[in-house]
């Protein structure tokens, strides 16, 4: 199973998912989020919402991992590794990182909150510099996690069934997934499905980052701070991302008219800038590098 993991990396670090291929075909993400869609609008309301939730989130991994699990026993591994290449976002996440990070060093802060406000649900329209690189860290940090180290840490578990379970699952939570009136009770399954699925990860992530910044300071943020987020994974590669790179992270932030509270992680050091955003991206490249050694070492 690590080879249709390692494969799919490196398919995706050297060509992404092409516009071109996105226009003319959308994207996997894109197609469950249409179905999660649907669900959602004929299944969330009325009474047991909670179990209709729970119900609707089961036919959505179903409808991704088993097609996945026929694909891979009749194709084999290779076709595996190519039809997982689109659920890995190593580069994707890199591309993105990269818009904030350029106008932000020349100094362009429209341009860069323009950027960052594509990758955070904060308000980011009248932030400054430290806090366009800090959401822009933190946003890095915990899609290390969710967007690359755990889909490939269910690729290996479980082939191509596993990381297009993962991926359903994932989006599941991004969009039913809120404490909000509509989806409190119909996406409290997902919600606690993707905190379940992200355990490993969030903390295999954090150890990549502490590794690839060569860094006792992160692991020390990541255990003390991790567990104060809100978020019970989120925490673990923020933290360390905050610790290797010797700044705060998290904190207050703006969610439309209302600020949340938020914990500092590594709350004595400094605001990050420009230049620790570049170092961010250049810790999260060796971070990367280092897992897929480790995948090649495994399928081996």
């Amino acid at each position: 199973m690590a080879f249709i993991a390692v494969t799919a990396l490196f398919i995706d670090l050297v060509i992404g998912w092409p516009a071109w291929l996105f226009a003319r075909i959308g994207h996997p993400v894109t197609w469950l989020g249409r179905l999660i869609a649907t669900l959602d609008d004929r299944m969330n309301h009325g009474p047991d919402r909670r179990k209709r939730g729970m119900i609707a989130s089961l036919l959505v991994i179903a409808a991704a991992m088993v097609p996945a699990a026929i694909l891979q026993m009749l194709l084999g591994p290779w076709a595996a590794a190519v039809l997982a290449w689109p659920l890995v976002a190593a580069r994707s996440l890199d591309d993105h990182l990269r818009a904030v990070a350029t106008p932000l060093r020349m100094g362009d802060l429209p341009a860069a909150r323009r950027a960052v406000a594509m990758i955070v649900g904060r308000d980011v329209s009248n932030a400054d510099e430290p806090a366009i690189a800090r959401a822009s860290l933190e946003s890095l940090a915990e899609n290390a996690s969710d967007g690359v180290v755990a889909p490939l840490f269910w690729a290996v578990v479980l082939g191509l069934p596993g990381i297009a379970a993962y991926k359903a699952i994932n989006t599941l939570d991004s969009m039913i997934g809120h404490r909000t009136p509509k989806h409190e009770e119909f996406g409290n399954f997902a919600a606690r499905l993707d905190d379940f699925v992200n355990i490993i990860p969030a903390r295999l992530t954090a150890v990549l980052i502490a590794v690839a910044g060569i860094s006792k300071r992160a692991v020390e943020c990541a255990l003390a701070d991790g567990p104060k987020h809100r978020s019970p994974n989120a925490g673990w590669p923020e933290g360390a991302m905050a610790g290797a790179l010797g700044v705060r992270l998290s904190g207050p932030r703006v969610y439309g008219s209302h600020i949340s509270q938020e914990p500092w992680l590594n709350g004595t050091a400094p605001d990050p800038h420009a230049k620790d955003l570049q170092r961010g991206i250049t810790l999260y490249r060796r971070a990367i590098t280092i897992g897929g050694l480790l995948l090649v070492v495994i399928a081996i």
